[in-house]
């Protein structure tokens, strides 16, 4: 023994005890090391900002109550029914794999989708898209012939409100309903009757999948004027299908390997569909 008792504080300079010291590592009880504040308030600031940016963007951005009525005055315009029939399942699940595979357990936005969007803004690389059902529906109703980051960054907001008002049902429903699908054909009940001469609840695998893929491109992937393009699009919807697990492998491909020529109806078709 050196004479202190075990557990005694050492005196400092002044007489007062120093404040007990913490192993190695471990900081004191009540304080946070200085690295880690430094960390938090990093990230507090850009997610405050965030926080208060999406606040004003929800503030100020119009409502979407009325998104059915402007979804059956388009399809009105364009001597469309709204609503049509109910989305079919196999046109529903071509639809959701291609375009949104996140739909209904999303916010409305794909934030990972967001994410890869922004960081090729930044870097200049190439934008791989990554729009929602949500967003692609809140431009069709909204922002249709406007473009821009503050228009993007409307129908971000306005996505998100899509999906606290409507069940995805009823945001299927109306994205169906007001789509264009090439050849004068808004909304899936003509596409089906223009292209096939059938109702939407009798497509089949590829016939679903040929007009799920001309969504994004109704002119460059048209079919009757492109059929290699057209094929090509089908193959990458059913691949979709496939890594979704809604298809087998061999079932896209006995899909793929139907004849265009088949799928596509002749000129009477529609007035036959419509009959």
């Amino acid at each position: 023994m050196d004479g202190r008792e075990t557990g005694q504080q050492a005196a400092g300079p002044d007489g007062r005890a120093n404040a007990a010291q913490q192993p190695d590592g471990v900081p004191a009880p009540g304080r946070l090391p200085h690295r880690r504040r430094r960390i938090l308030i990093g990230l507090g600031v850009p997610i405050t900002a965030a926080i208060v940016a999406c606040a004003g963007l929800l503030a100020f951005t119009p409502s979407v109550g009325n998104a059915e009525a402007l979804a059956r005055a388009q399809d009105r315009a364009h001597g469309a029914v709204f609503p049509g029939p109910p989305v079919p399942p196999r046109f529903a699940a071509a639809i959701v794999a291609t375009e949104d595979h996140r739909f209904g357990s999303e916010p409305g936005i794909d934030p990972f989708a967001v994410g890869r969007v922004v960081a090729a803004r930044l870097t200049g690389g190439i934008d791989q898209g990554g729009a929602t059902i949500y967003q692609q529906l809140a431009k069709m109703l909204y922002t249709r012939g406007r473009s821009g980051v503050a228009v993007e960054l409307e129908q971000i907001t306005l996505a998100v409100k899509l999906a606290m008002s409507y069940t995805p049902r009823q945001v299927l429903q109306m994205y169906t309903g007001v789509a264009y699908f090439g050849n004068g054909d808004y909304g899936l009940a003509a596409a089906s009757c223009g292209y096939f001469g059938v109702a939407p609840a009798q497509l089949s695998w590829p016939q679903a999948a040929l007009l799920a893929g001309l969504v994004q491109g109704p002119s460059a992937d048209d079919p009757l004027r492109h059929p290699d393009r057209a094929r090509q699009r089908e193959g990458h919807v059913l691949g979709r299908l496939v890594a979704v697990g809604k298809l087998t492998r061999a079932q896209a491909a006995a899909a793929l390997g139907e004849p265009l020529t088949r799928l596509v109806a002749s000129p009477g078709g529609k007035r036959r569909c419509a009959a």
